[in-house]
């Protein structure tokens, strides 16, 4: 089993990647692989609403969100971290899950159902849980069961060292890695002892309007 670490921030080795490091490391030590992804800091555009993913399993924008499609379908479990800006996750990171959740959901490609998903935030002082509840919302749209610890992801400091002295917010990062690995686990024998998946329904697609 793997775990995908995908990290949201500008800075490649910065304060978010000191957080999913730790996260990754406590799920090495449960026997859980790990493999860590920047999104990078080049423009991202957000999602243009073209439908293109319909027809192609994929985005019609070629960068970083494709590279992440091609090899999410290999992972087992998904850690994403964030960076707070004005109280949420960074525009990249926004753009970046738009796009591909949505291509995923709209070419029904199928990567993520039922995979574990966690946010891990890294901030000065404020915003955490505003860009928690973001980015949780995401994972529940796409039937991912989301991963919690102790107290809420997220950790502090405006430098790696800094984060690494916040020792409640490390622990925190630990007990995710290892919850993440018990729901890993736990999955794996259910699905070995032969319990299905859910049965799936087709989608019922409406809206307010009515005539």
């Amino acid at each position: 089993m793997k775990v995908l670490l995908v990290n949201g921030s500008p800075h490649k080795e910065g304060c978010t990647y000191t957080a999913l490091c730790e996260v990754g490391r406590t799920l090495n030590s449960c026997g859980i692989d790990t493999d860590v992804v920047w999104i990078g800091n080049k423009l991202l555009s957000g999602c243009i609403a073209c439908h293109k993913c319909t027809e192609r399993n994929s985005c019609i924008f070629q960068d970083s969100v494709n590279d992440f499609l091609k090899i999410a379908g290999a992972y087992d479990g998904f850690v994403f971290g964030s960076p707070v800006h004005w109280g949420a996750a960074t525009g990249a990171l926004t753009s970046f899950l738009d796009r591909a959740f949505y291509a995923d959901l709209n070419g029904g490609g199928n990567r993520f159902y039922l995979k574990p998903a966690a946010a891990v935030l890294s901030a000065r002082r404020a915003g955490t849980t505003a860009t928690w509840d973001q980015l949780n919302k995401y994972f529940g749209l796409m039937q991912m069961p989301i991963i919690t610890s102790r107290y809420w992801n997220m950790v502090h400091g405006t430098t790696p060292n800094e984060v690494r002295q916040d020792l409640e917010g490390m622990q925190t990062m630990r007990i995710l890695g290892r919850n993440m690995a018990f729901f890993l686990n736990c999955k794996e024998i259910a699905l070995r002892h032969g319990l299905p998946f859910p049965v799936q329904e087709p989608f019922q697609y409406t809206n307010f309007i009515r005539n």
